[in-house]
C-alpha cells in the first residue's frame, strides 16, 4: 500500500507551504494579519485535505478531500496574486509559485482521476 509521503503532490504542496510561511513570517503585523494569515490557511490546506483523504480509506472520500484540496490550491493563487500586486512577494517568487500551482494542480487533477482505480483504494 503507497504511503502518503511517497505521493509527489502531496509532498510538493509541504515544501510550498513552508515557502509560502517563510516568506510571510518576514511581514508585518497588518499584512500577516490580512493577507498572509488567507495565504498560510489556503497553501496549508491542500497538504492537509490530501492527508484526510488519503487517511480515509473510501475511494470517495479521498476524492471529495482531494477537490477540496484542489479548491485550496487555487484559493492559494488569488492569494499569491494579492500579495504580489500589494509589492508582498517579490516578482521572482510570484513566478516561481504560479508555475508550481499549475504544475501542482495537473498533479492534483490526475491524482484525482485516479483514486479508486487501484486495488487499494488509494
Amino acid at each position: 500500500m503507497m504511503k502518503l509521503e511517497e505521493l509527489n503532490v502531496y509532498n510538493l504542496a509541504m515544501e510550498m507551504g513552508d515557502e509560502i510561511w517563510n516568506i510571510v513570517n518576514q511581514w508585518t503585523i497588518f499584512q500577516k494579519d490580512t493577507v498572509g494569515k488567507q495565504l498560510v490557511r489556503a497553501i496549508d490546506s491542500v497538504a492537509a485535505n490530501l492527508s484526510e483523504g488519503f487517511g480515509r480509506y473510501h475511494y470517495r472520500e479521498t476524492v471529495h478531500f482531494g477537490y477540496y484540496s484542489r479548491g485550496s490550491l487555487y484559493e492559494s493563487k488569488t492569494w499569491i496574486q494579492k500579495g504580489f500586486q500589494r509589492k508582498l512577494i517579490d516578482e521572482t517568487d510570484y513566478r516561481h509559485f504560479m508555475e508550481e500551482i499549475d504544475h501542482m494542480g495537473k498533479m492534483l487533477n490526475n491524482y484525482i482521476k485516479s483514486i479508486g482505480k487501484s486495488p487499494s483504494g488509494n
